[in-house]
C-alpha cells in the first residue's frame, strides 16, 4: 500500500465524525449502523496497515525545511494501532446500549468517532511536531465527551482536563523546540541525539527530556499530574473506559516511549540524574496511585486511581532504557488496556442496570449480574498478576527487566512492584468478595430488579475476559511483533 493508505485511515473517522451531527439522525438504528461501519471499516483497515505496510511513509505538509508533518508505519507506533484498533468497536457497541438515554446522542458519537482517527494520527507520526498535533487534537476531541452530561460536575471536570493538559503540552512543546534548536532531530527513524550533544550542552539536553517527560507526563497521570484523572471518570462510561484504557492516558505513555527511545536514546538515558529522577518519580507514581485505590469507595474512581498506578509501570518500564524494558513496557501497555477498559466496563454495566457507583453497595451482585462479574473476576485476577492471565506476564516482565538493570532506582521500581500487587489484590478482590459472598446477614431484596446487561454490553465484556486468558496463555504472536520494536530503539542489536 502506498502513503495515502495512511491518510485515509487516519481521516475515515474524523470525517465520519464530523458528518454524523450534520446528518443529524433521528433512528436510533440508522445512527448505530453509520457509526459502527466506521470504527469497523477503520479498524480492519489499520489492521492491514499494522501487519503488511511496515516503512511506508506519507509526507503530508513541509512546515518548514527540517519540519514535516509525516506519517510512517513502523513496529512502535503499530503496537499502539494494534490495541487501539481491537478495543474501539468493542467500547462503540458497548457504548450503544450506554448512550441510549443520553441526550445529544449525535454530538457524543461524532466526537467518540473522531478521536478514533486522531488517536490513529498519535500512533502513526512520523516525527515530534506531528505526534504533537494529534496529541493536542486529542484533547479537543475529548473535551466535549468528558462534558457531555452539561453537569456542573462534568463542566468542572471539563475545565481541569483542559488546564491540565495545555499545561503538559506547553511544556513538551518548550522541550520539542529546545531540542530542535539545539540540533536534535524531532524525527522518529533518527535514533538518539547523536553528535548534537557535547559536555558543554549535555546539561540543557537534560533540561529539556524533562519538560517533555513532565509535559507528556500529564496524560501519563504521573504525580503530581495525576488530578485531571480521576475527576474525569464524571464522563459516561464509554468515555471514561477509553481515556482510562486506550486513547488519552496511552497516548501520554506512548509519547514518553517515543521520546526516550526515538529523540534521545537508551545510551543517553541510562545512568544519567534524569533517568533516576523520572524512574523515581514513576516508582512513587505506582505507590500512591495503587494506595489512593484502596482507599477510594467510588466505583470508578477506585479504577481510576489503579490507572495512575498502572501507568507508571509502563513508564517505569520505558525509562529502564534497555531492550527488555521497551518489551515490558509494551506488553503492560497491551494488557493494561484490555484488563482495565474490562473493568470499568463491568462498573459502567452495574451503574446502568443499577444506579450503584460506591464499591460498598456491591454485595450480592454476582448473583444478579453473573457474566459482569465472572468477567470482573478474570480482570481483577489478571491484573494483581496471577498466572497464568496475561497481566502476570507483562507485571513479570518488568520486574525481571528491573532486576536484569540492576541499579538503585530499578530496584527501587521492583519494590513499588510488590507494594502495588498487595494493595491491587486488596482494592479489587475485596470487590469480588464482596459480591459473590455478601454475608449472612445478607437477602438480596434490595437486588430484586437488578439484571444483566443486553448483549451490547456483554459480548464486549466477554471478548475481553476470552483475549486476557487466551493471551496470558498463548503470547507468542504477540511478544513476537512486540519484538520488532528492538530492532529500531536498539539498532545494535
Amino acid at each position: 500500500m502506498n502513503g495515502i493508505s495512511i491518510l485515509i485511515v487516519i481521516m475515515l473517522p474524523i470525517v465520519g465524525g464530523v458528518l454524523l451531527p450534520l446528518l443529524d439522525f433521528d433512528a436510533r438504528r440508522a445512527r448505530e449502523y453509520y457509526v459502527l461501519a466506521i470504527v469497523i471499516a477503520t479498524s480492519v483497515f489499520a489492521l492491514s496497515l499494522i501487519s503488511g505496510s511496515e516503512g511506508t511513509e506519507l509526507i503530508l505538509y513541509h512546515l518548514t525545511s527540517t519540519i514535516d508533518i509525516a506519517f510512517r508505519i513502523d513496529r512502535f507506533g503499530g503496537i499502539f494501532a494494534l490495541l487501539v484498533s481491537i478495543l474501539w468497536p468493542l467500547s462503540t457497541l458497548y457504548a450503544f446500549e450506554y448512550m441510549r438515554h443520553y441526550h445529544k446522542r449525535n454530538r457524543f458519537f461524532g466526537f467518540f468517532t473522531m478521536s478514533f482517527g486522531i488517536t490513529l494520527g498519535v500512533a502513526f507520526s512520523a516525527n515530534l511536531i506531528t505526534m504533537y498535533l494529534f496529541y493536542e487534537l486529542l484533547t479537543l476531541s475529548t473535551l466535549p465527551l468528558i462534558t457531555h452530561d452539561g453537569s456542573r460536575e462534568a463542566k468542572v471536570a471539563g475545565v481541569k482536563y483542559l488546564v491540565y493538559s495545555i499545561a503538559g503540552a506547553t511544556a513538551a512543546f518548550i522541550g520539542m523546540i529546545a531540542v530542535l534548536t539545539h540540533g536534535g532531530s524531532l524525527e522518529f527513524n533518527v535514533i538518539g541525539l547523536g553528535s548534537a550533544v557535547t559536555e558543554a550542552n549535555r546539561a540543557f539536553f537534560d533540561g529539556a527530556f524533562l519538560f517533555m517527560f513532565f509535559g507528556f507526563g500529564v496524560k501519563a497521570a504521573l504525580f503530581p499530574l495525576h488530578g485531571w484523572l480521576p475527576t474525569a471518570g464524571v464522563a459516561p462510561t464509554p468515555v471514561t473506559a477509553l481515556l482510562h484504557a486506550v486513547a488519552v492516558v496511552k497516548s501520554g505513555v506512548f509519547a514518553v516511549g517515543r521520546v526516550v527511545y526515538y529523540t534521545y536514546d537508551a545510551d543517553y538515558l541510562a545512568g544519567s540524574i534524569v533517568q533516576k529522577l523520572a524512574l523515581w518519580f514513576a516508582a512513587f507514581t505506582i505507590v500512591y496511585g495503587t494506595v489512593m485505590a484502596w482507599k477510594e469507595l467510588h466505583f470508578k474512581k477506585r479504577l481510576a486511581y489503579s490507572t495512575v498506578s498502572n501507568l507508571s509501570y509502563i513508564l517505569f518500564a520505558f525509562l529502564l532504557a534497555t531492550p527488555s524494558g521497551l518489551t515490558a513496557g509494551l506488553l503492560h501497555m497491551m494488557f493494561h488496556g484490555l484488563m482495565k477498559i474490562a473493568l470499568f466496563f463491568v462498573a459502567g454495566a452495574v451503574m446502568h442496570q443499577s444506579g450503584r457507583t460506591y464499591v460498598t453497595e456491591l454485595r450480592g451482585f454476582a448473583k444478579a449480574m453473573p457474566v459482569s462479574f465472572g468477567v470482573f473476576t478474570v480482570a481483577s485476577l489478571a491484573l494483581v498478576g496471577v498466572p497464568p492471565l496475561c497481566g502476570f506476564l507483562s507485571k513479570y516482565a518488568i520486574a525481571s527487566a528491573a532486576v536484569e538493570e540492576g541499579s538503585r532506582s530499578a530496584y527501587a521500581g521492583l519494590a513499588a512492584l510488590l507494594i502495588s500487587a498487595v494493595f491491587t489484590a486488596l482494592y479489587l478482590l475485596t470487590i469480588v468478595v464482596r459480591a459473590y459472598f455478601p454475608g449472612e446477614n445478607y437477602d438480596g431484596h434490595n437486588l430484586k430488579d437488578v439484571t444483566e446487561a443486553n448483549a451490547y454490553m456483554t459480548v464486549p465484556l466477554v471478548t475481553l475476559a476470552v483475549l486476557i486468558v487466551v493471551l496470558g496463555c498463548f503470547p507468542g504472536a504477540l511478544t513476537e511483533f512486540i519484538s520488532g520494536a528492538l530492532s529500531t530503539a536498539f539498532p545494535g542489536l
